[in-house]
């Protein structure tokens, strides 16, 4: 009798879950988003239903090169066959624990993150906004407990144009007014520099002996691809060893591949910040997984019960993360992104269209500005029609990054609808 009423009631209760409507059209599944979905993004008009590889697939069946890759999310390309291996086998054997138990894999994982960046420890979280808080808050701590920093006094230097995330502690630390208008209080112990201005910086380090650390992105994403001058990380490690101050590289985006190092700061020799935060393709777009970095001195002011999370950590991540992050290393998709980068920027600047008015970037990581103000977010819209999904990150530019996975045909085969969508602004 109990075994008919339990099936009884998931028989009702599966009648009552919406099935999914297969042959549905972008505008039917835009809808039913817009209808029980937060509005929190101004997202595109296809309505994403496969992935595979370079390409995603939208419910009407309209196949795309993915430029945008889950804002980096998948260097390693989409549902590549190692990393859902390694889902798979640990999925068999335990996916979560209580964060009381350490486990077999955690270990493992945190073993090889420290042999493969160079840092003595971890702090494993979830989403990138997580590991910048994390990085803020050991710099805080830092800033109290050894640089002797008066606890209602210390501050951290972000700077103009940045992007960490959407929380409380996140839009504190940024320019934006649409992040932080309407919001109440911000949280204090912020202020903010000019990017790629190392001698800003240096007055702010000046008249406030109460700087605990200065954070900044190696290249700005959300800003458009902004790349600095070629010696200003070297410029501002300098100045925060001058000063006392921890050097933070968020590396959520720019990292892991990306822009043709492991590190983006990697770029300028002998650049080591004292945290650096990771996240996105550090699974491969398959869980949430990310990560604090930093040596011991650090990371070890932080007590027990003093930071942690439910999902930090978990079993399931760490196993995905290592063969995300051995996928990087094993398949060279650094060197890859510098190579074939470097090809695709050189046929950016040779389309011949005067819609195109500037090409920055690096490794496989591009920002096209157009010159036709205002209209950025139709032209990825028509970039979308004729087969490449990107999106535009302000009236005037967009960004493309795709898989560190392509190859030079499909490399080129962008470049060529990139320059039919141009024709179509002129």
């Amino acid at each position: 009798a109990e075994y008919k009423m339990i099936s009884s009631r998931l028989l009702r209760a599966k009648n009552r879950v919406p099935k999914r409507l297969f042959g549905t059209t972008n505008k039917e599944e835009t809808d039913r988003n817009n209808k029980y979905l937060a509005a929190t993004y101004d997202v595109c008009d296809s309505v994403i239903s496969k992935a595979n590889g370079i390409y995603v697939e939208d419910v009407e069946g309209h196949k795309m090169l993915d430029f945008h890759s889950g804002y980096s999310c998948t260097n390693q390309g989409h549902l590549h066959p190692k990393i859902l291996q390694a889902l798979y086998d640990q999925t068999k054997k335990l996916t979560m624990a209580s964060r009381i138990f350490n486990t077999d894999i955690s270990g493992e994982f945190a073993q090889f993150i420290s042999e493969t960046f160079g840092y003595e420890k971890m702090v494993p979280m979830n989403s990138g906004s997580e590991a910048c808080e994390c990085a803020v808050k050991m710099a805080r701590r830092w800033g109290v407990m050894s640089k002797g920093i008066d606890n209602d006094k210390v501050t951290v230097i972000t700077t103009h144009n940045c992007f960490w995330g959407r929380t409380i502690v996140s839009m504190s630390g940024c320019s934006d007014p649409n992040r932080y208008s309407n919001f109440g209080p911000l949280v204090p112990g912020f202020d903010m520099v000019p990017f790629n201005d190392p001698d800003a910086l240096e007055e702010k380090l000046k008249e406030n002996p109460n700087i605990c650390a200065f954070m900044i992105e190696p290249i700005q994403g959300a800003a458009g691809v902004i790349v600095p001058d070629d010696d200003y990380l070297r410029r501002v490690q300098a100045l925060c060893r001058k000063y006392n101050v921890l050097f933070i590289c968020d590396e959520v985006q720019a990292g892991l591949g990306r822009t043709g190092y492991m590190l983006a700061h990697q770029f300028e020799e002998g650049v080591r910040p004292d945290i650096v935060t990771l996240a996105k393709a550090t699974t491969g777009g398959v869980l949430p997984l990310s990560l604090a970095l930093a040596d011991s001195h650090i990371i070890d002011l932080l007590g027990k019960g003093q930071h942690g999370t439910t999902y930090g950590g978990n079993a399931l991540g760490c196993a995905v993360a290592k063969a995300a992050i051995e996928v990087i290393i094993e398949e060279d998709l650094c060197e890859r992104s510098r190579v074939n980068g470097a090809f695709f920027h050189n046929l950016l600047e040779s389309l011949d269209t005067p819609v195109i008015k500037l090409v920055r970037g690096r490794g496989l990581w591009y920002s096209l500005v157009i010159d036709r103000p205002g209209q950025a977010k139709e032209f990825s819209e028509v970039l979308a029609k004729n087969g490449l999904a990107c999106r535009n990150t302000d009236g005037e530019s967009l960004r493309f990054a795709p898989p560190l996975t392509i190859e030079r045909e499909q490399l080129e085969q962008a470049a060529e609808i990139i320059l039919k969508t141009c024709k179509e602004f002129e």
